[in-house]
């Protein structure tokens, strides 16, 4: 049994809409990052990554899976953490992420159905909302109470130490049939 929000769906569904996803989009701080940033004087300097989020990406690739950021920040360690994952899509500076929802579906030549999305904060629900419609939705253990309440599945791993590489996995499971408990863990 996954642990769901307001947007569960059964498990029947769930591993119905798995198979079509094509794109897994992220939000950067927060899932991708423990959402801390260090700054010195010329500004920001450094965000730290998860590798085992990178292998996340791996494995989703060589399912056939592409991923791509999409954040609000312009940040040149996110450029350079999205070419060292080679993704084929960064979304950065975008302000209102749904809106922005027409442009990743134009340039990924993806339908909406064959997306899934994790995010964290308050700035996510509203993309949440779209991708989960038909899509599938995630979000780390420590995101807001509000985007926990409203997503497919609750990673019990927390952002910038493995969520959205444990989102993937879930995914991946859910194509191959296999279904892990949401009390087994990472």
């Amino acid at each position: 049994m996954v642990t769901r929000g307001d947007r569960g769906l059964t498990d029947r569904e769930l591993k119905a809409r798995a198979p079509g996803i094509r794109l897994v989009l992220t939000d950067c701080d927060g899932v991708l990052t423990d959402g801390g940033v260090f700054y010195s004087a010329t500004g920001e300097a450094l965000k730290r990554f998860s590798v085992k989020d990178g292998h996340g990406v791996e494995r989703l690739r060589e399912a056939g899976v592409a991923t791509a950021i999409i954040t609000r920040e312009r940040s040149p360690a996110v450029a350079s953490r999205a070419a060292k994952l080679e993704l084929p899509f960064l979304f950065e500076g975008v302000r209102d992420k749904q809106a922005a929802l027409a442009r990743v579906l134009r340039t990924s030549g993806f339908e909406r159905r064959e997306l899934a999305f994790i995010g964290d904060d308050l700035n996510d629900l509203e993309l949440l909302a779209c991708v989960g419609a038909a899509g599938l939705t995630g979000a780390p253990a420590d995101a807001r109470p509000e985007v926990l309440r409203r997503v497919h599945y609750r990673s019990p791993v927390a952002g910038g130490a493995g969520a959205f590489r444990d989102f993937a996995e879930w995914i991946l499971g859910l194509r191959d049939g296999r279904q892990r408990r949401q009390e087994e863990g990472p």
